[in-house]
């Protein structure tokens, strides 16, 4: 039997072949399919050729995957792979052939399967490499454990003091997370375990998880795949064991400074010896589409690959260089040589084995089987090395932030039958500086609690959950705004009676009185509900305000300094933008003793007017839309494209927006999933567009409603159920 495509009412393809090698080459063949011009971009991404079609929007992302020696890591990673790990590495050769064979038959002038933009760029498809799939995982995930935080608490403690640090530690703008909870069978319907999640991404058209159900003797697996990667690694299940994943919030990347100078023969730099070292030095070409081509000078040093300034310093002159230390580029290892032992695995025991060769990213995994195993530990490969390494860049030229070796990563167990994890502080809490607010864990945990037994049919309630327990303290602050005019530091609560608070030395000495429109706004807001959710004024109200209060606050003479950001490479620039990481930290910003002289009362008092003078004109779906992220930003949206969203960045259902900046949702669950192991065929799933990736395909955008419904699609596994695809 030659692999055959089947698909399900949702155009989610199904393959069967006879091993697993025939396997990989048809997922690599259908994805290419599916998502052609998905799997170029992403192929250009890692070998930082993006610009040549996409043009200067693309060049920053280009010169740091050149910098950071992307491809050229995934080509070591890859090589390494073969010795170790013959039949891992024959199998991901086997995919990249098959995407070979896929773009052939996409781009052909009889195809059936046309992808439209690349006549609109006049691109042409290139030739994976086998180490391709390697470089797209690498290009995926290098942000991922977000080292540019890392500057953003130099930049901080620079400009405010090293207090700041804490002061603006949160869930950072460029930071993926997820949800994933675990429920054992003596908290289920069935006496079976249940997991069920959703992870938090930027959300792109096409999506970044693409379902897919694998079959051979060896293996059946449903899952979600990563487009350009073979099999299925983060969300899975056989039929007898399940796993799912969400972001560990684990530090396991380092910047060092180095100080770099040139002589005749190339460029040195200064090591922990006192010495000067010679660097490795060459010079890259990137072509940018419409404009000249740009040189880039690659260096790398003993600690790794110089990604920002040099020996001249940053673009503005301001001397710095930054080096990047990660594990593959040290190790030559992806972990690669978990995913066959994954499709592979019966029990949670195999689970288990299969992710000691997890490196990266860094995953709290959840995982049960049909026997009543289960397991929750932390995956992925952590350097031992000392705390200030995880804080700031460090100095290159000094000794004691060399890596001395790898953490055993950390399990945990189950409390009342459950396991949550939302990113937030639990089993990896070691391997990590800062981690996600607790409340998406506390409130699933809650949620959770309310209920004796689950189901799978039960599972979207959490994933839909809209209450937004982050808005306390800035309904603290209104509660505590006076109605009328006092001598005193006096206050009212909204019953109009006055109150003592405690004061500050920023404390206002005469309460200025809220003009009518204002108190109105203000008790109604006391009286919302705290749900996020698209129809509602009131969170629409509420969110007018807290972005008034972002923007007034990053806007205060006291932050300003912090205001303009060093001269850092423009992917990094997101990490570094004041007014996010104020939205981001107002929590800590509003409850904080002192605010480096802030009268946050009067900040939030002249928020509070400026909406109330101008209120939102609708419910919180008018302005906080879907806004994904596509390779042609220019592309024609699809009709319904855009559609208003409930949630918001705390919530369960995680759609996050910039406060102060826009409502829109760059960012949200990039599937959802319920694995129910009492029988596979009762498990769901969903994505936020569809199984396609071509506009104008039936299933380009027909998962659509039931993600924004918080609904999910039946899992399919009977081939007999299923529409088997001609080979046309």
């Amino acid at each position: 039997m030659s692999a055959e495509t089947y698909r399900d009412a949702w155009g989610i393809p199904h393959l069967r072949a006879d091993t697993p090698h025939e396997l990989a080459r048809a997922q690599g063949r259908v994805t290419a399919r599916d998502r052609a011009w998905q799997l170029e971009v992403e192929r250009h991404r890692a070998q930082g050729t993006s610009a040549s079609f996409l043009g200067p929007e693309a060049l920053s992302w280009d010169r740091l995957a050149r910098r950071a020696r992307l491809a050229d890591t995934a080509r070591r990673c890859f090589t390494a792979l073969e010795q170790k790990d013959p039949e891992t590495a024959a199998w991901v050769r086997a995919y990249a052939d098959g995407v070979n064979e896929g773009l052939t038959e996409t781009t052909h002038p009889t195809s059936t399967h046309p992808a439209p933009e690349f006549a609109r760029t006049g691109l042409t498809p290139g030739h994976w490499e086998p180490w391709t799939p390697l470089g797209v995982w690498l290009a995926t995930h290098i942000l991922f454990a977000g080292f540019p935080a890392k500057l953003w608490r130099e930049h901080i403690a620079a400009h405010l003091g090293p207090e700041a640090v804490a002061l603006f530690a949160a869930d950072g703008p460029g930071t993926a997370g997820s949800n994933g909870w675990l429920v054992s069978g003596e908290r289920t319907t069935t006496g079976h375990a249940l997991i069920a999640g959703d992870p938090h991404r930027f959300i792109e058209d096409p999506g970044v998880y693409q379902q897919i159900h694998l079959s051979c003797p060896e293996f059946d697996v449903v899952g979600l795949a990563v487009p350009g990667v073979p099999g299925v690694a983060h969300f899975g299940h056989t039929g007898t064991v399940a796993w799912a994943i969400t972001n560990a919030m684990a530090d396991y990347q380092d910047l060092y400074r180095e100080r770099l100078r040139r002589t005749g023969a190339g460029v040195e730099a200064l090591g922990p010896d006192g010495t000067w070292h010679r660097a490795a030095r060459h010079t890259e070409t990137i072509h940018v589409a419409g404009e000249d081509t740009v040189e880039v000078e690659i260096i790398e040093t003993d600690r790794g690959p110089v990604i920002a300034g040099g020996p001249e310093g940053l673009d503005d002159g301001t001397p710095a260089a930054l080096s990047l230390r990660y594990p593959p580029r040290v190790t030559a290892d992806l972990g690669f040589g978990a995913l066959l032992p994954l499709l592979r695995a019966r029990r949670v025991a195999d689970v288990d084995r299969a992710l000691d060769a997890w490196a990266e990213p860094v995953n709290v995994v959840q995982a049960a089987d049909t026997e009543g195993g289960l397991l929750h530990r932390v995956a992925g490969r952590v350097p031992v090395r000392p705390a200030a390494n995880g804080l700031r860049p460090v100095p290159a030229w000094e000794p004691g932030h060399e890596w001395t070796g790898w953490h055993t990563p950390p399990r945990a167990g189950l409390t009342e039958g459950v396991a949550v994890m939302a990113n937030q502080r639990g089993p990896s809490t070691p391997l990590g500086v800062e981690f996600a607010a607790p409340h998406r864990a506390d409130r699933i945990t809650a949620l959770l609690a309310g209920r004796e037994r689950w189901s799978a049919s039960d599972m979207h309630t959490i994933h839909t959950d809209t209450h937004l327990a982050s808005a306390t303290p800035l309904l603290h602050h209104l509660a505590t705004l006076t109605t009328e005019t006092t001598g005193t530091r006096g206050t009212t609560g909204t019953t109009g009676t006055t109150e003592t608070t405690p004061t500050t030395a920023t404390s206002p000495t005469i309460a200025t009185p809220l003009t009518p429109k204002a108190a109105a706004l203000r008790d109604r807001l006391l009286a919302w509900d705290r749900r996020m959710d698209a129809d509602s004024a009131d969170a629409a109200a509420y969110a007018a305000v807290r972005s008034a209060v972002v923007r007034r606050l990053a806007a205060h003479p006291a932050l300003a300094p912090a205001a303009v950001a060093p001269a850092y490479p423009e992917v990094l620039q997101p990490w570094l933008a004041l007014v996010p990481r104020v939205a981001y930290a107002l929590e800590h910003l509003l409850r904080a003793d002192d605010l480096y002289g802030i009268d946050r009362a009067a900040t939030v008092r002249a928020a509070l007017e400026e909406i109330a003078g101008r209120p939102p004109a609708g419910p919180w779906g008018d302005t906080h839309r879907l806004a994904p992220w596509r390779a042609l930003p220019d592309a024609d949206p699809a009709p319904g494209d855009e559609p208003g969203l409930s949630g918001d960045h705390d919530c369960v259902l995680c759609t996050s927006a910039v406060p102060g900046l826009t409502d829109r949702a760059a960012r949200g669950p990039a599937a959802r999933y319920v694995w129910d192991l009492a029988d596979r065929e009762n498990s769901r799933w969903v994505v936020p567009h569809g199984a396609s990736g071509v506009p104008g395909s039936p299933h380009h955008r027909d998962q659509q409603p039931l993600w924004l419904d918080g609904e999910l699609a039946p899992v399919v596994t009977d081939f007999d159920r299923l529409t088997k695809e001609s080979d046309d």
